[in-house]
């Protein structure tokens, strides 16, 4: 019953939206659509608490390795809205690939401290390409830390190949691991969970998850820990993915910090939510992750106009990266957005944004 609700909602949810072509470049990033998916504001602010200091490292942020590969792909299939399990991705031949594998992954590691001084380390998302995401978390001590059960919890962002289907790359190491996903995931993406393989789309899991799963309402606001907590938004997304859950932490003296995977609710929608829902929510200090937007680098002339609304909110950090067209980072950077720069290095191609093994130190 709950997966045809998903398939319905999804359905109702692109066409309250326009074409799919729209959402596959941009989300819902648009400030003509953020009001559309806004949850509605009938409740008093929510205080979260406060936590003491927050650092975000990029494990992975290239999600596939060939934007013409992986759109043919999809074409070949299709389009937009063909279900991705569906899809037979290409894993083979493909030059500047991971062993010819077109597939990468997102995948990030944040750090905490509460105002008690405890410390905590979250994992969100972890990559599609299990050989590449093992090699990167290798690479960054994540399979370690998730062996000694460090990490204490894996959050989903959302159901994308990119973000979860390398999910045995985590439960290899951890199988007992605390797992939260979005409302919308559909039965696959459980069966998946629990070791079930997809031979057509390339994808399986041979390390089943044992450990606690918890699926988040839309709309709420739910804090994990004092200072922490996630947000869920309804939203439709390309190759039949609804749902997607984002991170909001309360940084004592500096304001709050939105962590996302790929935001196709979109930048406006996502500050706004916090602005308006969250105690302290006045201050956005900073942002980081995939914004989705012009993420095949099709620039769209309305996007101008979003990148020069982001001004009024007064960041301070802003770390765009993954979803993130190179054009998008290189419009904030001219509109004198405060754009963190990476290093270019562990196979992200450029600079012009934070990239494989770069930090974000928010305080």
């Amino acid at each position: 019953m709950a997966n045809e609700f998903s398939r319905r909602s999804f359905i109702k949810g692109m066409a309250l939206g326009t074409m799919a072509g729209y959402f596959g470049s941009a989300g819902l990033s648009s400030t003509v659509f953020h009001k559309q998916m806004m949850p509605k504001d009938n409740t008093k602010k929510v205080d979260i608490g406060q936590i003491k200091s927050l650092s975000v490292k990029v494990i992975s942020e290239t999600s596939w390795f060939n934007n013409a590969v992986l759109l043919n792909d999809i074409k070949k299939s299709g389009g937009l809205l063909v279900n991705q399990y569906e899809i037979p991705w290409t894993v083979e031949g493909v030059k500047e690939g991971y062993k010819g594998n077109n597939a990468g992954g997102f995948a990030t590691l944040i750090e905490f401290e509460e105002l008690s001084g405890k410390k905590h380390k979250l994992l969100l998302d972890t990559g599609w390409n299990v050989d590449w995401t093992d090699k990167r978390f290798k690479e960054e001590g994540i399979d370690k830390m998730l062996a000694n059960k460090e990490i204490e919890a894996l959050i989903i962002s959302h159901e994308h190949f990119d973000h979860y289907w390398g999910i045995e790359a985590t439960t290899k190491y951890n199988p007992n691991i605390h797992v939260y996903v979005p409302k919308g995931f559909y039965q696959e993406g459980f069966d998946l969970l629990k070791g079930k393989a997809f031979p057509k789309a390339h994808v399986k899991n041979d390390h089943p998850h044992t450990g606690k799963l918890d699926v988040m309402d839309s709309s709420k606001i739910r804090p994990i820990y004092p200072g922490v907590a996630l947000v869920t938004f309804d939203v439709p997304i390309i190759t039949r993915v609804f749902g997607e859950q984002a991170f909001i932490f309360n940084i004592k003296d500096k304001g709050l910090a939105l962590v996302t995977g790929c935001c196709h609710m979109g930048i406006i929608t996502y500050m706004e939510f916090a602005k308006k829902r969250i105690v302290g929510g006045e201050k956005i200090y900073g942002v980081q992750g995939g914004m989705h937007i012009s993420p095949f680098e099709d620039w769209d002339p309305q996007y101008d106009d979003l990148v020069l609304a982001l001004h009024k909110y007064g960041i301070e950090k802003l770390g765009p990266n993954h979803c993130t067209g190179y054009v998008t980072a290189e419009k904030m950077i001219a509109a004198g957005l405060p754009v963190i720069k990476g290093t270019a290095r562990n196979g992200s191609k450029r600079n012009i944004y934070l990239g494989n093994g770069d930090k974000l130190v928010f305080a």
